[in-house]
């Protein structure tokens, strides 16, 4: 998917959401667990119910890849299904590795024909440099979601260290922004460091950003937006478990559909308010 196309879904749904396929069979509907695939039934239900609100998906790749086989079956029919919507679709794997390495993730993530999976983008670390990431920019139309400033507590551990006296994110931000472009590179800034998305649109005014950590882990989404907003939007918001996992019963698809609308409810009152939407 291409930069524009993308953003012509987010104009046509007036939705900004992303919404994070964290399965996990532990916290599923239990009448689900009859199912052949219960991860793929419980994705399906959730996809049909609120594709009309959010513009992408993104399952964790954490939550297929410790089912084994099975879970890889089951992230490859979410894949697959996801293709018949107007979504752009994330590989949250935070992969990084030296380069022929990262040539076969890409494969991974990228080949339909070799690997079954057709994603939009891919969650990419940058702590072993260009590299380690180019291979990932060599697909057509694809992208790569470099993390930047993350949102849980350990990234006070180096993100925020002084490097060249700036904190290490700006410098990672500033250095990786030239390996790729607007049109096929996003960053990671987590919700709950909303104000420190001011210093990140001086370095990547134009980037689109993927800002996890609104709703469970306590984010703000007027926040987000007040900062991290461009001209053209520029943001993919990220909601998981407050969606997913509104209801553990058999109304769970239901519950799911109303927390995505009024995401994206709230999100379109925004987008007409900063003049993104007439």
């Amino acid at each position: 998917m291409t930069r524009s196309e993308l953003i012509s879904i987010i104009k046509k749904k007036k939705s900004f959401l992303c919404i994070g396929l964290d399965t996990d069979l532990s916290k599923i509907p239990s009448h689900l667990l009859n199912e052949d695939d219960p991860a793929f039934e419980f994705n399906k239900q959730i996809i049909d119910a609120t594709h009309e609100y959010a513009v992408a998906f993104k399952p964790n790749l954490a939550f297929y890849e410790c089912n084994g086989i099975l879970g890889w079956q089951s992230l490859t029919k979410t894949i697959q299904y996801l293709k018949k919507f107007e979504v752009f679709t994330i590989a949250d794997a935070k992969r990084g590795d030296i380069g022929n390495t990262s040539t076969q993730y890409a494969k991974a993530f990228f080949s339909p024909t070799q690997s079954g999976l057709d994603f939009d983008a891919v969650t990419v670390a940058p702590y072993m440099g260009e590299d380690s990431v180019k291979p990932f920019l060599e697909f057509k139309d694809k992208w790569i979601v470099l993390l930047a400033l993350t949102s849980n507590k350990g990234a006070y551990d180096f993100q925020f260290t002084q490097a060249e006296e700036i904190p290490l994110f700006e410098k990672v931000l500033e250095r990786s922004k030239s390996w790729g472009n607007e049109e096929n590179m996003m960053f990671v800034v987590g919700a709950t460091k909303a104000e420190m998305l001011t210093q990140v649109r001086k370095i990547v005014p134009d980037h689109f950003l993927l800002v996890p950590g609104v709703g469970a882990q306590g984010g703000s989404l007027l926040e987000v937006a007040k900062y991290g907003l461009s001209k053209d939007c520029g943001l993919l918001v990220n909601s998981s478990r407050n969606i997913i996992y509104a209801s553990n019963s058999t109304d769970f698809a239901e519950k799911a559909k109303e927390e995505a609308l009024k995401m994206q409810t709230e999100m379109a009152e925004i987008l007409v308010s900063r003049g993104i939407l007439c």
